[in-house]
This record gives structure tokens, sequence and C-alpha cells, in this order.
């Protein structure tokens, strides 16, 4: 039997099989290739939604996997003494060594929350400028009397007298403590051990810090706003802080006692005022609180919302108990900017060192923390003495 071959408009015959096979191929050719651009595209969207959420993440979830390892580390170095996992590891991204002769820097946790116990206490790191540093001294120029300035014409361009500039360096100092544990706790898994060694480090940092800022005579440790020279307000040169007297041996004059708190708010600069606080330790303030003006509403209210200072005359009270009780020329009383007027020094490591050998059966744990103090602007404070 003959094959017959349609014929074509040139006269040729056509394979219609032949070419609806060819049609075929060159179709499922066609098809695999878009699949395979699709699917290159696709990865390509995948790789850069990755890259964006990695880019846009939250910091603290991107810090928190780099800590990861080292809050291992040092959880193990606390409980068992096992240093493999600290000695030389490096925190990604900050270029950070831990291991040190000193210790090791304690993990990311402990070290906040003890700062935030810190920031939060009842000193005057509340009200001061606290500054960060990585060296060992900070130095601050604070202007002395009245910056340069004055009145100029295109004619007659005259400036005003340049102020004199004074250098004042803080030195920082080592702070420690020395919490104690059994090994017998140290071993128990359901014990948090991070989050007592951070509650018992921040306790004795305050207390210590606390006392420095107010009565610290400077030498290994922050100088106190006490600490310094004093002169009758109105008259105190430079290095010397402002007093106002009270007028009454030991106590406040039986009548218009709270003309002495007017006085020490007005000796202090206007410039200064807006920003002031009163610093007094409890029993000062049960002493003040009881006063009342000419109508017989006090003078002291109490804070309306929680986590607010109580108000004196309209300015906030920071109760520190480190002030000095009232007694026969005392000096009781702070009033001030003290955020211009004292400076708090700080270097951001916290190092912790495992000592189980010096009170066994039990293990103490050495942590030490850099922190300097002193007064920056004199002319900022003044103090009320009780004579």
């Amino acid at each position: 039997m003959t094959e017959v071959k349609p014929a074509g408009t040139d006269g040729t015959s056509v394979d219609l099989k032949g070419a609806m096979l060819g049609f075929v191929s060159e179709l499922k050719g066609f098809r695999e290739d878009i699949q395979m651009k699709l699917q290159a595209q696709e990865e390509r969207m995948n790789m850069l939604d990755r890259k964006t959420a990695v880019r846009g993440r939250a910091p603290l979830s991107t810090v928190a996997e780099t800590e990861v390892p080292h809050r291992k580390a040092f959880n193990a170095y606390l409980r068992s003494g096992d240093d493999d996992g600290l000695r030389g590891l490096v925190i990604e991204e900050k270029g950070l060594t831990v291991a040190s002769d000193g210790g090791f820097l304690a993990a990311p946790q402990v070290a906040e929350t003890v700062q935030r116990v810190l920031h939060g206490g009842a000193s005057l790191r509340r009200l001061a400028n606290v500054v960060t540093v990585e060296s060992s001294v900070y130095e601050v120029l604070v202007d002395k009397g009245e910056l340069g300035a004055g009145w100029a014409t295109e004619a007659d361009a005259e400036e005003g007298a340049a102020g004199g500039v004074e250098r004042i360096s803080i030195p920082v100092h080592e702070l420690s403590a020395m919490p104690k544990a059994s090994q017998r706790l140290l071993d128990d898994a359901a014990f948090d051990v991070e989050a007592w060694l951070a509650e018992r480090i921040a306790d004795r940092f305050s207390r210590a810090e606390a006392a420095a800022f107010v009565t610290g005579d400077g030498v290994a440790k922050p100088r106190g706003i006490l600490s310094y020279p004093t002169a009758p307000a109105g008259s105190a040169s430079d290095g010397q802080i402002g007093v106002v007297q009270t007028g009454a041996m030991g106590g406040f004059p039986e009548e218009a006692p709270a003309d002495s708190l007017i006085d020490l708010i007005y000796a202090l600069g206007a410039e200064y005022r807006a920003n002031a606080s009163f610093v007094m330790n409890s029993k000062t303030a049960a002493m003040v609180r009881k006063m009342k003006d000419a109508e017989g509403r006090f003078l002291w209210s109490d804070a309306l919302n929680a986590g607010q200072s109580a108000q004196l005359l309209g300015y906030p009270v920071l109760i520190s108990e480190d002030m000095p009780d009232v007694d026969i020329d005392s000096i009781s009383i702070a009033f001030g900017d003290f955020r211009a007027a004292y400076t708090i020094v700080e270097r951001p490591d916290l190092r912790v060192l495992r000592d189980p050998f010096s009170a066994k059966p039990h293990v103490l744990f050495y942590a030490t923390k850099r922190v300097g103090g002193g007064v920056t602007d004199f002319r900022a404070v003044k103090l009320l003495q009780f004579a």
C-alpha cells in the first residue's frame, strides 16, 4: 500500500506527523526553560527576603544570637570553673576578647542587670551626668566665668573677651564585690546562678557607689560632693561650693523654718534652677515634710505616680541615706542641677573571677568594675549647713 502525503503549496509533500512531533518537542523545551527561569527568580527573591529579614531584625535579636556562646560558657564557668569556653572567646561583631588575667567579662545579661539596678538606685547616679569611657581618665573642659560674648557691627567687628577654661580630670577606680555561694547550690541545675550573681553584685556596688558619690575622699574611690572646700554662697571661688546657713545650730529656726530652704533655692543661679533637685536623707526629709506655709499648707507634696519623685517647694527630692543627719554645723541638704554639677565616669566592662579556694567549702566570685566621679561645675550646686 502506498503512503499518501498531502501536497504543499509549492508542490512538495509535507510530513504532518513529523511536524507535530517537532512542535511538541519545541513546546516542551520552552516550558522547561520558563520553569527554570521562574525557579531561579524565586531563589533570588528568597535570598533577598532572608537578607532583608536579617538587616531589619531588632538589635536585641541579632545581639542575642552572638551572645549565646558567651552566656553558655560563662554559666559553665560559674558552676564548675570550666573556663575552656571563655578563654580566648571573641564575641562576633564586637571583637572583644573575654579572657584576661583579671577575670572574665560577665555575660551581657548579668552586666545589664547590674547597670539597671545602679541607675535605678537611690544615689547621685540618678541625677548626675554619666559618661562611659574606655580609658583610665576622663578629662572635661569647664568654662570659668561667663563665656566670651559681645556685640559687633560691620564697621567694627569687635568680639567679647574669651572666657577662661579649666581642665578637670576624673580618674576611674576599681570597685569590687565578692559574693559567696556553696558548691552544692551551684551544682543545682534549677538554681539561676546568673540572676543570683547579678543581684548580689548590684546590691554591693550600689551601696558603695552611693556613699562614694556623697562623701568619698577621692583616694582609690570617686570624690564625693561633700568632700570639696566650701565658702559662703556668693563669695565661693573656683573649686569651692557655696553654702547657705540656716541661722540655727543643729536645726531649722523655730520661726519661719522654711526661709532657709528658700534662701538655698535662690542662692543657685537661675540657669541651673530649671533642672535642680534637693538631696537629703530620710531623717532630714521627716523634718522638712512637716513644714507648712503661712496658709497651713505643707511645703512637701508626695509623688502622684509611681516612679516619680516627691516635690519640695516645686523641686524634686532624692532620698540619699548617705547624706549626713541634721546636727551642729552639719551639711545635710544639697540643692542643684546635678547633671551639670557632678560627672560619673565608668568603663563598660564587668569582670568576674571564680575563687573556689579562699573560703572552702564555699566559692567566692570576685567581681570588679571601674568607676570614677567628681564635681565638674561648682556653680551648679549649693549646700545647706545647720549653723
